[in-house]
């Protein structure tokens, strides 16, 4: 896992280097000049002459100023190389998303997705930041303090023998306790995200049904039970600073007492005030060190968990690759379902689709009817392979869609979908996700089809007028004839049309129709429609009930051979299921 995230490092690997090389510089003079220091005093008591003292003072004075610089170079490298890491790598998921297909998105929600993205990635480049400084240089300063107090103390230093387990126990044993804590914030912060995500998203349905004050108080639950958690884990965290206090009075009262009680019954022959002054620079130096590498251990335990969550998204597989030599030319729109069973989960109990004909001849209109779960946009999901059938095989052009290049199959396959959306950005930008090139000719063209022109020309600004995000300063209506319009700039090979002329009225809808068959007669067109209305003229009419096809004709065919048809025919030619025919306006 580590090492598939030290991939997103890449071009900020010299920075790194940088920090690392001014960390153990830093490290090195800091635990130098207390010696120096302790030297000048012993030679000052022993009566060095005024030039020995400002040339040592110099000589102090720059390897200050070193240290300094030091350290600040290490932060500018540092975080340059810890901004960059995270850049990468929050690019590296974005990228790493788009590869997937639907089956792969279906185990990651959209709130989780976008908290890896955000909050992950800030814990990952906090812990990267940690680790190429602070975990660097708090060991190097542990170490060559202790050597120096060692060296410099003699027997005062076996007040570290003492203190250092008693803090380095004590720290671990806080860090510990605090984990379970910060561990379980982040699957909190989902279900935050969630909440936000999903009230933004149905802000018409809260407001529609009063239920502000319900959605504030879930919100408001959801706040306080990460408030409880980070609460808890900071209060056992916040005792570092009284058990570091504690032993950092403990060494400075050892070393004082005993240090003093050595230098006057010996003269100063076994310790000198130079020494002591010494030993009390290191023992701060020595648990500051230990004090940094409990905060890293935490942080870097608390980051664990956000590292696992993003080596989970990079470590995804997509579920479709490009086969070995793929195809990449569709020669027309014919699409054969042979023998298409599918389900979604491998431990599904039951098919989605089972066992189902079909066979569609380029330039056909095809409609497809059934109820709610009966698998139509299932079975049209496997024509651009958004999914892999389970048995059986899906053809379009005659190949095996397993066979295409992913790209080039979808290419020729465009779906409009009921719920499609419109990104942010003028029409004409949203109309050319079909064609980049597309010329205003040919954008005015696709619009006329799909029966958005006038109103597109109703705007002050007409194709340079703004969709806000998610198309919510348009109709729904008038959104999915932008969508129909944004596929027929792809000049698709097979146009699918998923329940997506639901939101206008049966006028509008015929006029779509008309235009499809007049302009694009060569195009495979695949309508999934409630109203009977919208596939009653199609070449072929496909039944579909519990993921099988009930029946198969025309409309005056299956008038005659199939119930289910009959039935839904007869209500809404009644007026049961028509009375709303242009709620899209």
């Amino acid at each position: 896992m580590i090492r598939r995230l030290m991939k997103s490092v890449r071009e900020y690997k010299r920075p790194t280097v940088l920090t690392l090389i001014f960390i153990v510089g830093e490290a090195v003079i800091e635990t130098f000049i207390p010696f120096i220091t302790a030297n000048l005093v012993n030679r000052i008591k022993a009566g060095a002459d005024m030039s020995y003292i400002l040339e040592t003072g110099g000589v102090l004075a720059l390897m200050a100023c070193a240290s300094l610089a030091c350290g600040g170079l290490a932060g500018f490298t540092c975080a340059k190389a810890s901004a960059g890491f995270a850049k990468n790598l929050r690019g590296d998921i974005f990228r790493r998303v788009q590869t997937y297909t639907f089956e792969n998105i279906d185990k990651f929600s959209s709130s989780s997705l976008v908290t890896r993205m955000t909050t992950d990635v800030a814990n990952a480049q906090m812990s990267y930041m940690m680790v190429i400084r602070t975990a660097i240089r708090s060991p190097l300063m542990l170490i060559f303090s202790v050597v120096m107090a060692y060296v410099m103390g003699g027997a005062l230093a076996t007040a570290f023998v003492v203190v250092i387990p008693v803090l380095a126990f004590g720290l671990l044993l806080i860090s510990r306790k605090a984990m379970p804590a910060f561990r379980s914030v982040f699957r909190k912060y989902d279900r935050l995200n969630e909440s936000v995500e999903e009230n933004v998203r149905a802000m018409r349905v809260v407001k529609g049904f009063s239920r502000e004050e319900y959605e504030k108080k879930k919100f408001g639950a959801a706040s306080e039970d990460i408030r409880k958690d980070f609460t808890h884990a900071e209060r056992i965290v916040a005792l570092n600073a009284p058990l570091m206090q504690f032993c950092l009075n403990f060494n400075m009262v050892f070393v004082l007492i005993v240090g003093s009680k050595m230098t006057i019954t010996s003269g100063g022959t076994l310790v000198d005030v130079g020494q002591i002054s010494a030993m009390l620079t290191y023992g701060v130096q020595i648990l500051m060190s230990l004090m940094m590498l409990s905060m890293i251990y935490v942080i870097l335990t608390m980051s664990s968990e956000s590292f696992k969550r993003i080596g989970e998204v990079l470590g995804e597989e997509p579920a479709l690759r490009n086969p070995e030599n793929p195809v990449f030319s569709v020669a027309d729109g014919s699409v054969d379902f042979d023998s298409v069973s599918f389900k979604y989960s491998k431990k599904a109990e039951r098919d989605a689709l089972e066992n189902v004909d079909l066979h569609i001849r380029s330039g056909m209109t095809v409609g497809i009817i059934g109820g709610t779960g009966s698998s139509k946009t299932t079975l049209v999901q496997l024509i651009p392979r958004l999914y892999d059938v389970t048995a059986g095989s899906v053809r379009v052009g005659g190949v095996d869609v397993r066979n295409y290049d992913i790209e080039s199959l979808r290419e020729a396959v465009a779906m409009v979908l009921q719920k499609n959306l419109l990104f942010s950005g003028t029409i004409k930008e949203n109309l050319r996700w079909g064609n980049e090139n597309a010329t205003d000719d040919e954008i005015i063209e696709a619009c006329r089809l799909a029966q958005a022109d006038d109103f597109v020309r109703s705007f002050p600004d007409g194709y340079d007028t703004h969709i806000e995000q998610g198309g919510t300063n348009v109709s729904g209506g008038q959104k999915q004839r932008l969508c129909i319009a944004r596929a027929l700039l792809k000049k698709p090979k097979i146009l699918i049309l998923d329940d997506s002329t639901s939101a206008v009225d049966t006028k509008t809808d015929a006029l779509i129709r008309a235009g499809f068959k007049e302009y694009i007669p060569e195009t495979t067109k695949i309508i999934i429609a409630q109203r009977i209305a919208s596939v009653q003229e199609a070449d072929l009419i496909v039944v579909m009930e519990n993921g099988r096809i009930a029946a198969l004709g025309k409309h005056d065919e299956l008038l005659g051979s199939s119930e289910i048809y009959r039935e839904v025919y007869e209500q809404q030619t009644n007026g049961t299921s028509s009375a709303c025919t242009s709620e899209g306006e």
